[in-house]
């Protein structure tokens, strides 16, 4: 089993979401004892952000690229490349003003390609990406599940949407929320753990 992390929180040892990370990827090593893992630390090896050379570049067949060209969409190569490799990906997600951060958007930036992991057909778009099973790792202070917040959830919906895209549509979340709320955040680490020791990976 290949397992890839993706973290984005900058609180690194101290992030929920990281450590919620690491106890999915607990669960799964302990199904598959020869896991290997590879982390991608958003924080702190940040993506470009996307730009015009990046937009031009990704539209070019391979053998039009130039040096410059094969440069801007290097990072994007090896991003894809690690997805394809891993048969499942956990993603630390911190709830950073009602969404995911700056740097997870510049990853998926980078991941959304056309024809390299989804292509327009007579249908409509279609992802290229499957067989892979992606676990969502979500940390906030506040608890946006219940029918009166989920309207502020703007980071779960926008990755289901946008991991579909791509093929990637096996997605389940596990969230520790309630961390600045009195009363909750004193077992917000230890429900999330038992919602992930009850899943079955």
């Amino acid at each position: 089993m290949k397992i890839l992390n993706i973290l984005s929180s900058i609180n690194g040892a101290n992030s929920n979401s990281n450590k919620l990370v690491h106890k999915i990827n607990d669960h799964i090593a302990n199904l598959h004892p020869d896991s290997t893992i590879t982390v991608r630390d958003l924080a702190k090896n940040p993506f470009p952000h996307f730009s015009a050379s990046h937009l031009a570049a990704f539209g070019l067949p391979e053998e039009a690229l130039t040096d410059d060209d094969k440069t801007t969409v290097s990072h994007s190569d090896n991003a894809i490349s690690e997805i394809m490799e891993a048969d499942a990906i956990v993603i630390g997600i911190p709830f950073y003003n009602f969404t995911i951060p700056g740097t997870l958007k510049s990853w998926i930036d980078q991941i959304v390609r056309v024809n390299r992991t989804f292509r327009y057909g007579e249908k409509g778009p279609q992802g290229l990406l499957s067989d892979k099973k992606v676990y969502l790792a979500i940390a906030s202070g506040g608890i946006y599940t219940n029918e009166a917040t989920k309207a502020y959830d703007f980071a779960e919906p926008y990755m289901r949407v946008i991991l579909g895209f791509i093929g990637l549509t096996d997605v389940t979340t596990f969230r520790i929320e309630g961390t600045k709320i009195p009363g909750v955040l004193e077992n917000a680490y230890e429900k999330a753990s038992a919602d992930v020791a009850g899943f079955g990976f």
